[in-house]
């Protein structure tokens, strides 16, 4: 029999399954089964809710793993873009955030005892560095005065050479001159104190804003609690975006029906000032706070605060819009942030909300009502008590005239600027906020514009009408400093330099030099010297004849040398010119600054036929009138970086180029001038202070020339036409009024001439026909170069010399 085949061995999942024995149909007596039928291939087999739990739907399967996805791909962007973002943020607040323009100051007072300065004079020094007047300082910027005594708080000032705190000192005050300084408190005494000097300006960066950088550490903190509880209350508690600042934002838009409020922390606006456009988009929005984030992270809250005090708009000054609370300070009340007023302060962070809006010029009572909102906040949240803020409240405004940050002196910049370029070259970086020390005294370019603001428009009357323009030079007598600059008639207004670049002919102003050349040798030419005042003719080589004239067209036969200069005579300097001889007089002038180039060989040099700027007169007359000591005329003082380094430094020199006596004779005869020459107007008004000076007037009166001289300045005016037409004036009769009326206003130092060696005085008789002849017994005086010892010996006289006052008999 054969073995029964074996059954296959059941696979795994039938070997797990229980057996079931079938009964066959016989054996159960039953019919047989019907045999199933089988379902259709493609209709597939139902599913118990059991076997469905758990499983995802394809749709959603793949739309969580599209989402899964993009969010990836979001979180990757958002990665690259907050790496990129850092960079830019560290970048900037690493580097420098702003182009700060250069800041300019002008002359630093420093006052000794001993000095010749009236108690007005520093009184109207402290008004123009807006000091408050008050019965008893207690601040900084503060001063009290009586008919004595002055005393002040002068501000902290970072100077050239160093910072200096604020110091509280008495000025004494005697004769119109300053006695005494003593240090309030410790009743010290001191050898001298710094007044700080003027702000006048900036030198740009080509950007269209400024701003005046300050250090979080000085802003005032009435300020910046005032800031924060109008702008962002929750600042030190958020990471640069505020969650409960938007929702609260939302909720008062929502009740208002428009925006009154903004979720911007000062983060956030601050992002958006610095790096972001502003236009209005989610995506602006977006960056915005991602932004606001990141400085958050990186920086301290009091670093990201410096920078919004510092990066804040506040409106405009001339086209530049102004940034900052410190420049706004200025632009709206022209003082230091750190003197104003908690009114004044809260005005400021009630424009930080729209300053155009707000403007307290043409929208005064709407500025206002926001101030006093801002000062209740500060009530509220008890920066302020009840008491303060009703005091505060009840304030004016309290703002300048007109929004101004410093007045403008567009010809004095212009000066600036070529002697930045010229002396500190590329040590001058703009935009890295360098500040620049300049040589200009506020109260002599206050008093010049006043002046050629009075006068101009009455003298253009006198001329006929017309554009009659002007420029106007002054100069420290001793060290060339230049202390004011005018450029034209209207002297606010930039354009065309006159002080500068109008090159005219100077007409008598050249005879000093004439003058000087011949006393120069006192063995051949003395103040009491005889010239001849006759009718002339002089050839040329081409065969045309010069005949000279005197102005008033009189021949006065024979006069003294000093009368001839007093009354400008032509035709007697022409005389003495030709006999010192026209290379002597060509190398003097070259000696006072003069460039040879400008002086052709001609006789007519002598009467001024060559042309100068009023700058190069102010030059020349300088070296003359400094007892021949010419100091390079200079507008810049020093240049010092934003961390105190010295970049330049200009230190007072002169060299002495022609001999001290024929200069100190030079200037005894321009007093003469003044005495009783062509420039006598003068002597009515300012007698007491012995000035000098000299007119000067060219042909057909195209031009009139006036250089005053006291013991503080040298001033040179100008008048005339730009199409150098007749302008109808002489030296006297317009450049002359100009610097009266400035001297009026800026009263003059009484120009005292030290006794050079070998100057000595003679005396002389008068001839009949006004000559003078050498006589011990004379009537006049004179002082004379007594180079080998003649006069003492001839007269035994060795006193200082008187002024002659009537020998002008012709």
């Amino acid at each position: 029999m054969a073995p029964a085949p074996k059954k296959p061995a059941a696979g795994k999942d039938e070997a797990k399954k229980p057996t079931r024995r079938r009964k066959s149909p016989a054996a159960s007596g039953d019919k047989p089964a019907a045999k199933p039928r089988k379902k259709p291939a493609s209709r597939s087999r139902k599913k118990t809710p059991a076997a469905n739990q758990g499983r995802v739907p394809p749709w959603l399967k793949w739309l969580m793993g599209f989402g899964l996805k993009v969010t990836i791909a979001l979180l990757a962007v958002l990665l690259v873009v907050g790496i990129y973002l850092d960079k830019v943020v560290r970048d900037r607040f690493d580097g420098q955030l702003w182009n700060l323009p250069a800041v300019v100051y002008g002359r630093v007072l420093t006052l000794q005892p001993g000095q010749a300065i009236s108690l007005s004079e520093v009184r109207r020094e402290l008004d123009l560095l807006q000091y408050h007047k008050v019965r008893s300082p207690q601040r900084n910027g503060e001063y009290s005065s009586s008919s004595t005594r002055i005393e002040l708080i002068r501000r902290p000032f970072e100077f050239e050479d160093g910072p200096e705190g604020a110091r509280h000192v008495m000025l004494t005050f005697a004769d119109n001159t300053l006695q005494s300084i003593r240090e309030v408190g410790t009743k010290r005494q001191l050898g001298y104190v710094r007044i700080e000097p003027k702000m006048l300006g900036m030198l740009g960066t080509g950007d269209h804003e400024q701003r005046l950088f300050m250090p979080r550490e000085q802003f005032p903190e009435v300020l910046v609690d005032a800031l924060l509880v109008t702008e962002d209350r929750d600042f030190y508690h958020h990471d640069g975006v505020s969650p409960l600042a938007i929702v609260r934002a939302m909720l008062v838009n929502l009740k208002a029906g428009r925006t009154v409020q903004g979720g911007s922390t000062l983060t956030q606006q601050l992002a958006k000032n610095i790096f972001l456009s502003r236009e209005r988009s989610l995506w602006r929005k977006v960056r915005e706070a991602y932004i606001a984030v990141i400085i958050d992270y990186r920086y301290s809250k009091d670093r990201i605060l410096e920078a919004y005090l510092n990066e804040i708009y506040l409106g405009q000054n001339g086209g530049k819009e102004v940034h900052g609370f410190a420049l706004g300070a200025r632009l709206y009340f022209g003082r230091p942030l750190q003197e104003l007023r908690i009114d004044q302060q809260a005005l400021l962070v009630a424009m930080a909300k729209g300053p155009s809006y707000y403007n307290p010029w043409r929208n005064p009572e709407r500025a206002r009502q926001r101030r006093d909102l801002v000062l209740r906040m500060m009530m509220d949240n008890k920066i302020l008590d009840g008491a303060q803020y009703e005091q505060a409240a009840s304030r004016p405004l309290d703002i300048q005239a007109k929004p101004m940050i410093a007045s403008r002196q567009p010809a004095y910049f212009q000066q600036l600027q070529r002697e930045l370029k010229q002396r500190v070259g590329d040590n001058f970086t703009p935009g890295v906020g360098l500040r620049v020390f300049s040589t200009l005294d506020p109260l002599s370019q206050q008093e010049a514009e006043r002046a050629v603001r009075h006068m101009v428009p009455l003298l253009s009357k006198k001329a006929g009408g017309g554009d009659v323009e002007t420029a106007l030079v002054a100069a420290d007598r001793q060290t060339g400093e230049i202390r004011a600059m005018i450029g034209g008639s209207q002297p606010g207004f930039a354009g065309f330099n006159r002080a500068l670049d109008a090159s005219r002919q100077i007409g008598s102003l050249v005879k000093p030099a004439v003058y000087l050349a011949a006393l120069r040798h006192p063995d051949q030419f003395t103040l009491a010297s005889t010239l001849e005042d006759k009718p002339i003719a002089m050839r040329s080589s081409n065969g045309t004849s010069w005949q000279p004239r005197n102005y008033d067209r009189k021949f006065r036969g024979e006069v003294p040398l000093y009368y001839a200069l007093a009354k400008s005579l032509n035709v007697p300097t022409v005389n003495l010119g030709m006999a010192v001889g026209l290379n002597n007089v060509i190398d003097t002038l070259v000696e006072l600054g003069v460039d040879r180039n400008e002086v052709p060989k001609l006789p007519s040099i002598l009467l001024g036929s060559f042309t100068l700027t009023p700058y190069q007169v102010t030059q020349m007359f300088q070296s003359v009138a400094s007892g021949g000591r010419k100091a390079e005329l200079t507008a810049l003082r020093a240049v010092v970086d934003q961390k105190g380094k010295l970049l330049y430094q200009w230190m007072p020199k002169a060299a002495q180029i022609v001999p001290e006596q024929a200069a100190w004779l030079t200037t005894y005869g321009m007093k003469n001038v003044v005495s009783q020459g062509t420039a006598r107007f003068l002597q009515p008004q300012f007698g007491w202070a012995a000035l000098a000076g000299k007119t000067g007037t060219t042909d057909k009166s195209r031009d009139s020339w006036y250089v005053g001289i006291d013991g503080r300045e040298v001033v040179t005016v100008w008048m005339g036409r730009d199409d150098n037409t007749s302008v109808n004036l002489t030296g006297s009769s317009g450049a002359l009024r100009v610097y009266s009326d400035y001297m009026k206003g800026r009263q003059p130092e009484p120009l005292t001439l030290g006794w050079p060696s070998k100057l000595t005085t003679a005396k002389f008789s008068q001839r009949p026909d006004g000559t003078l002849s050498r006589d011990c017994a004379g009537k006049y005086s004179l002082p004379l170069w007594d180079k080998d010892g003649d006069v003492e010996a001839f007269c035994d006289s060795n006193k200082p010399a008187k002024w002659i006052k009537d020998m002008f008999s012709w």
